[in-house]
């Protein structure tokens, strides 16, 4: 099963975790969980949530942590997770001398081949905006 599929209800999600339904509501309104929401706002959980809620529990439990600061963890954690993927995006284009990446105007990184920065074509808006980082031939 996907482990981001939001099937379960917030009685059974409830209950994987080890915690009362109403502990799952005050989480999600403090943005600790982030349940999907049925036509009728009926909450739905995944495995995925419901490993985080079990997170949240130890953290608060085993370790003192309050919930301010453990809103914080998992923010921090997920912004690991996000820089780990695009360093695995850009490790995947390494190869030294041979790419080019690009900043583009919303920000997010694009790797071009050397040759495509010196043709003399015709560009966006969007490319002549774009930042351009090179690593300087030696």
């Amino acid at each position: 099963m996907d482990e981001d599929a939001k099937v379960y209800v917030i009685s059974v999600a409830a209950q994987l975790a080890g915690m009362h339904p109403q502990t799952l509501r005050q989480y999600d309104r403090l943005g600790l969980v982030r349940p999907a929401r049925t036509r009728g706002r009926g909450r739905r959980y995944s495995l995925r949530d419901i490993a985080t809620l079990r997170e949240v529990q130890r953290l608060s439990q085993d370790e003192g942590v309050n919930l301010a600061g453990i809103k914080r963890i998992l923010e921090l954690e997920a912004e690991v997770e996000g820089l780990k993927r695009q360093v695995e995006y850009l490790r995947a284009f390494v190869d030294p001398g041979r790419r080019v990446f690009t900043a583009d105007p919303r920000g997010d990184v694009v790797a071009v081949n050397r040759a495509a920065g010196r043709t003399r074509r015709s560009t966006t808006s969007a490319e002549r905006a774009a930042v351009v980082l090179w690593r300087p031939l030696r």
